[in-house]
């Protein structure tokens, strides 16, 4: 099992429980601090990350700089989450795993239902309750 040193910015719905629960899980197993977390209500993380408040809402984003003027890979959903844990962790491993064609397939349906019913699932307190000055007003696109 190789070890990674990359560095990724992710994205999350920092009024949702349950990805806040996850952002926060991945926090505490990222020891050497090698993940950027930002809510996209944060002012100014759509722009920076050039997403819409639609993207945004509709899955979690890793944003990861290759180096030099490379624009950086943009990974959403179940890709995002499996980068996520590979840096986490310092390993390479869930990525080139979820890259095999039936494991994508699966993982990508089950983050599709996770992401559609991630308000009815079980959380923690949502970010931006907790850190009201760092997320502005309410988006509306998020249901």
């Amino acid at each position: 099992m190789k070890h990674t040193t990359a560095h990724i910015e992710m994205v999350f719905d920092g009024q949702c429980g349950f990805c806040t629960r996850a952002a926060e899980w991945l926090r505490r197993r990222d020891r050497r601090s090698r993940i950027g977390f930002h809510p996209f209500q944060r002012s100014g993380v759509l722009e920076r990350f050039d997403l819409t408040e639609a993207e945004a809402c509709g899955a979690v984003w890793a944003f990861e700089a290759r180096g030099g003027d490379t624009e950086p890979v943009r990974l959403r959903g179940a890709a995002a989450a499996n980068r996520a844990l590979d840096v986490a962790l310092g390993v390479r491993l869930f990525h080139p795993l979820y890259r095999l064609p039936l494991v994508r397939q699966v993982q990508d349906r089950v983050y599709t239902w996770v992401a559609e019913h991630r308000h009815r699932l079980r959380g923690v307190t949502p970010w931006c309750v907790t850190h009201p000055d760092d997320c502005g007003e309410p988006l509306s696109g998020c249901g």
